[in-house]
């Protein structure tokens, strides 16, 4: 069993940055593969990004490439997601997730999901 809380959401300008992070609790961390996704008002939770076991390999949506940057410190059980040159439409509440095997861009491949924590980009 893992436990995720995901926190560093707030409001910021257009152009700003945010870094979330997700701690998790519970055992073997470190196997896990992380993904971010995120859900805006009356839409469909989304992949965002995402991180293999040992943080050597990572995949971007489309939308976020180049802009955000995730990544995973496992002597800390934390997995973070560095959000710079924000825009209006990243305004969501964003979820952590962990996968027992490899990641994945679909919320079915995912096995334990944190709160999630509201980002509001202002313009």
């Amino acid at each position: 069993q893992v436990q995720l809380v995901e926190s560093g959401g707030g409001l910021v300008q257009a152009g700003g940055s945010l870094r979330l992070s997700c701690a998790a609790s519970g055992r073997a961390f470190s196997s896990y593969a992380m993904g971010w996704f995120r859900q805006a008002p009356g839409k469909e939770r989304e992949f965002v990004a995402a991180i293999n076991w040992s943080g050597g390999s990572t995949y971007y949506a489309n939308s976020v490439r180049g802009r955000f940057t995730i990544s995973r410190d496992n002597a800390k059980n934390t997995v973070y997601l560095q959000k710079n040159s924000l825009k209006p439409e990243d305004t969501a509440v964003y979820y952590c997730a962990a996968a027992k095997h490899y990641y994945s861009e679909y919320v079915d491949g995912y096995d334990y999901w944190g709160q999630g924590t509201q980002v509001t980009v202002s313009s």
